[in-house]
C-alpha cells in the first residue's frame, strides 16, 4: 500500500493515538483502584480487575494477527478499538465489581488488537530505514502513558468521578476511528476464507489454563501447589491438540511455518526481554517511593530519561539493521541493557539521583535497541501474507513474559521480605500492608522495614541480571539471520 506524506503522518499519529488509549488504561486503572474498591465495595477482587483484562488481551492477540492477515489490518484493527470503546463505556456504568471485572475482560479483548495490528502496519505501510524511529516512538507511547495516566487519572478522580477514566476513552477512540479510516486505504478483496475455529479454542484454552497459574496463585507466594500442576497439564495437552489441528488447517491462525529456528529464538529473547522490562518499571518505582521516599511526580521525572534514550537509539535503528543486521543489533541492545542492571545491585538508600538517572538513560538505549529490533526481525521474517499472525505470535509471548517474570518477581520478592523479617526478629506484619506502621509490633522503626524493602530489591535485581545473561547468550547462539532487504515486503 502506498501512501502519501500527509497520510503518512496521520497514520502515524492515529496508531499512536489507539495504543496511548490501551496504555493509558493500565496507568489510570492502578491509581484509581483504591477508590473504586470503596465504592464498589470489593477490595479482595482487586487483582482480578487486573489480571482479566490482561488474560483477555493475551488470549485475543493471535486472533486479530490471524484476523489482519485474512481480513485486512484496518478493518481488524477498527473492530478491535471499537470493542475496547464499547468496554470502557460499560465499565464507566458499572455498578458492583462483578460487573467491572466481566467488563474489563470485554476490554482487554479489544486491547488484543491494538496491541499487535499497528506494529502490523507499520511493516506493511513503510521501508525498513524508516521503519525503526516510528516503531520507537509508538513504544515510548507506553512511557509517556506512564506519566500522563496518573495525573489525568487524578484530575479526572478529583473533578468529576472514577468512572470518567474509562469514559474519557470513548471521544479519543473515535478521533482515532476518524483518522485510521481517512490515512489508511487497503484492498484486501472479496476472498471467502475458513476460519480456523479449532484452532482458536484450544489456543485460548491452552493460554486461559497456563497464565491462571501466574494469575491466579493463591497470595503469590509459591507456584509450586498440585492445582497449578493439573492446569500445566492441561495447557500442555492442549497445545499438543492445537500444534496437530495447525498442521492440517487450511487456514491455521498460526501458519507453523512462521516458526523458523530464527524466529523461535527471537521470541524466547523478547519474552525474557519483557519481563525485564517489566521488572524495572514496577521495582525501580518501589526502590525511588519507598526506599527514598520520592513523591510519584519526582519518581516520573527520574524515569523520563529511560523513555526519552528509548526513542532517540531507535532512529538510526533500520539503517544500523541495514548495515550489521538483525543479530547484532538485538546483541547490542541486550548486551547494553545487561550492563546497566548491574549497578541496581549496589543500591543504597544513599545512591545518587543523577547516578541513577545515568543508568536508567543506558537501560532505555538497550530497551529501545533490543525491543524495537526483535520487532523487525519477525516483520521481516514473513511476507505480508503472514505478517499479522507473526507479529500476534510475537506479541502473545512478550505477554506470557510480562504475566510469568511479574508472578516470578512477587514471589522471590515476598518471600525475601518474610526471611529479612524473620532475621531481624520482625513476628508481627502484614504483607497485604507493609507501609503502615501501626500493623508491625512495637518497636519497629522505618528504617528496618527499607533495610528489608532494599534486600528484597536486590534480590530481584539479581533475578533480572539472570534473565539477562540468558538473554545475551541466546542472542549469540541464535542463527545468523537473512539481511533485511531494506524493502517493505507489503
Amino acid at each position: 500500500m502506498t501512501l502519501t506524506a500527509a497520510e503518512k503522518n496521520k497514520l502515524i499519529i492515529s496508531l499512536s493515538l489507539a495504543m496511548f488509549l490501551a496504555a493509558v488504561e493500565g496507568t489510570i486503572v492502578t491509581l484509581a483502584i483504591p477508590t473504586i474498591v470503596k465504592d464498589l465495595q470489593g477490595f479482595d477482587l482487586i487483582s482480578q480487575v487486573f489480571s482479566v483484562y490482561l488474560l483477555t488481551g493475551a488470549i485475543a492477540t493471535p486472533i486479530y494477527g490471524k484476523l489482519s492477515d485474512l481480513y485486512g489490518r484496518k478493518r481488524t484493527l477498527m473492530v478491535g478499538i471499537a470493542v475496547f470503546l464499547t468496554g470502557s463505556a460499560l465499565c464507566g456504568m458499572a455498578q458492583n465489581m462483578p460487573m467491572l471485572i466481566a467488563c474489563r475482560a470485554l476490554q482487554g479483548i479489544g486491547a488484543g488488537a491494538i496491541y499487535t495490528i499497528p506494529m502490523v502496519i507499520v511493516g506493511d505501510v513503510f521501508p525498513l530505514n524508516e521503519r525503526g524511529k516510528i516503531q520507537g516512538s509508538l513504544s515510548a507511547v507506553w512511557g509517556i502513558a506512564g506519566l500522563v495516566g496518573p495525573f489525568l487519572g487524578g484530575l479526572l478522580i478529583d473533578l468529576l468521578s472514577w468512572h470518567w477514566i474509562f469514559f474519557i476513552n470513548i471521544p479519543f477512540g473515535i478521533l482515532t476511528l476518524y483518522m485510521l479510516h481517512t490515512s489508511l486505504h487497503e484492498h484486501t478483496g472479496r476472498q471467502k476464507h475458513r476460519i480456523d475455529y479449532p484452532g482458536i479454542l484450544t489456543l485460548s484454552g491452552s493460554m486461559l489454563t497456563f497464565l491462571a497459574i501466574f494469575m491466579f496463585n493463591d497470595g503469590g507466594t509459591s507456584i509450586l501447589t498440585l492445582r497449578n500442576a493439573l492446569l500445566f497439564a492441561v495447557s500442555l495437552i492442549l497445545l499438543l491438540v492445537f500444534y496437530h489441528i495447525e498442521k492440517r488447517a487450511p487456514e491455521p491462525i498460526v501458519p507453523l511455518d512462521v516458526l523458523t529456528t530464527s524466529s523461535v529464538f527471537v521470541n524466547i529473547v523478547a519474552m525474557l526481554f519483557m519481563a525485564i522490562i517489566l521488572g524495572v518499571d514496577v521495582y525501580i518505582p518501589i526502590y525511588l517511593q519507598n526506599v527514598r521516599g520520592l513523591s510519584p511526580l519526582i519518581t516520573g521525572l527520574i524515569l523520563l530519561p529511560m523513555t526519552i534514550s528509548w526513542v532517540l537509539v531507535t532512529i538510526p535503528l533500520g539503517r544500523l539493521m541495514l548495515r550489521f543486521g538483525g543479530k547484532a543489533m538485538n546483541a547490542l541492545g541486550v548486551c547494553i541493557a545487561l550492563v546497566a542492571l548491574l549497578p541496581f545491585l549496589f543500591l543504597t538508600q544513599e545512591s545518587a539521583i543523577i547516578f541513577i538517572i545515568a543508568v536508567l538513560l543506558v537501560l532505555g538505549a538497550g530497551f529501545g535497541i533490543g525491543m524495537t529490533t526483535q520487532t523487525m526481525i519477525i516483520q521481516e521474517s514473513v511476507g505480508f501474507e503472514k505478517r499479522g499472525a507473526a507479529v500476534a505470535l510475537n506479541s502473545l509471548v512478550r505477554t506470557l513474559g510480562q504475566t510469568i517474570g511479574i508472578s516470578v518477581f512477587g514471589t522471590f520478592f515476598n518471600a525475601e521480605i518474610v526471611e529479612s523479617f524473620a532475621g531481624a526478629g520482625i513476628v508481627q506484619y502484614d504483607l497485604g500492608n507493609l507501609y503502615d506502621l501501626a500493623a508491625y509490633q512495637a518497636g519497629v522503626t522505618w528504617d528496618q522495614i527499607v533495610a528489608v524493602l532494599l534486600d528484597s530489591i536486590h534480590l530481584v535485581s539479581g533475578i533480572l541480571i539472570a534473565i539477562g545473561v540468558l538473554c545475551v547468550v541466546l542472542s549469540l547462539v541464535m542463527p545468523r539471520l537473512k539481511p533485511p532487504s531494506g524493502e517493505n515486503s507489503g
